[in-house]
């Protein structure tokens, strides 16, 4: 029997994989390493294969596409409903498959290794930075404790570790521990700008990067985090089913003919939606000086609205205009207040 999709249940180590035919019958159910996976999948002819979309699963991806097969990788929370019976590998894997034939569901993008390469320097910077908070929070406290307190913010740690690191008064041990520390801060320091400078070349040599960067409050790093997520938003059918994914349309809670909007969902990736909501309140900062469209819809609204919920509507509109913009292919261009005649 000639099979059609091969449903993959991907591990570290240990694979499991089961073949079906056009009519839905299962052909195999293999249990496959590492290797045997590689070579078992070049001597099948070319194919659908379903995968759950998890850890390594874009590698996989990429692999088996240039074997020749089609590959489409399934959010995991569309597989979840369709485990049947105890959790082991092969109902994991049988889920798949039976996830992958429904006719609604939204398949993800296999993602370049260029845009996984992009996404890793994003991550690694959020650990230094988290790494560097603590450091500061930490050192914060222990010198609370004998009665030295400097401003907050990372301008006031570092003015204040100089001065502290040149000071006479201070017994040998609490000059070892400040100088110490303030090495580790200044190291990390450079690790942060390093990963910055390398995030800002690559998306200022990046078409669509230069689409983004056009656009107010997208900077390099919201730039660079979104490209390498989304590509250019092939995934999305509409500005709205984008701004959806990332979790900044309200939820809804509807019975019958009663529907009430609660928050919003935040469904999606978190550290996309915080980008672009700090990119939007510094749009809110220097809307009142401008004249366009867009800062004038942002300072109405912000004269009836708090901060934070202007800011989300703010990160709202951004991302319908980057769907846009990236469909379109265009960069931005600020609109002129519409007067109603």
């Amino acid at each position: 029997m000639k099979v059609s999709t091969i449903s993959i249940d991907l591990a570290k180590n240990v694979f499991q994989l089961m073949g079906f035919t056009e009519a839905n019958k299962g052909v195999f159910n293999k249990r496959l390493n590492r290797a045997q996976l590689k070579h078992f999948m070049q001597m099948q002819p070319p194919c659908r294969v379903v995968m759950e979309a998890c850890y390594s699963s874009h590698y996989w991806g990429r692999l088996f596409e240039s074997i020749g097969h089609t590959v489409h990788l399934i959010p995991a929370q569309h597989v979840t409903p369709f485990v049947r019976g105890n959790k082991n590998d092969s109902n994991d894997t049988l889920a798949i498959f039976e996830a992958s034939r429904r006719p609604f569901i939204r398949f993800v993008p296999i993602k370049t290794q260029t845009q996984q390469e992009t996404l890793m320097l994003h991550r690694l910077r959020e650990r230094l930075l988290k790494t560097r908070t603590a450091v500061t929070n930490q050192l914060r406290g222990l010198l609370a404790d004998i009665g030295l307190v400097f401003p907050l913010g990372i301008p006031a740690f570092n003015e204040s570790m100089q001065a502290l690191s040149l000071d006479t008064t201070l017994s040998v041990s609490v000059q070892w521990l400040v100088n110490d520390v303030y090495q580790e801060f200044k190291t990390l320091n450079l690790r942060i700008k390093a990963i910055e400078k390398q995030l800002k070349t690559d998306i200022e040599a990046n078409s669509l990067g230069q689409i983004l960067l056009s656009i107010p409050g997208i900077g390099y790093l919201n730039a660079s985090a979104f490209i390498a997520s989304i590509g250019s938003g092939q995934a999305f059918t509409s500005a709205r089913d984008f701004a959806v994914w990332l979790g900044i349309t309200p939820k809804q809670f509807a019975s019958g003919n009663k529907s009430v909007m609660g928050g919003i969902s935040k469904r999606g990736d978190q550290y996309l939606r915080k980008q672009l909501i700090h990119g939007a309140r510094a749009i809110i900062v220097h809307a009142r000086k401008k004249h366009d469209a867009l800062s004038v819809w942002i300072t109405q609204l912000s004269a009836r609205k708090p901060f934070n919920c202007t800011a989300v509507a703010t990160a709202h509109k951004l991302a319908r205009i980057m769907w846009t913009l990236l469909q379109k292919q265009c960069h931005y261009t600020p609109q002129p207040v519409k007067v109603i005649t």
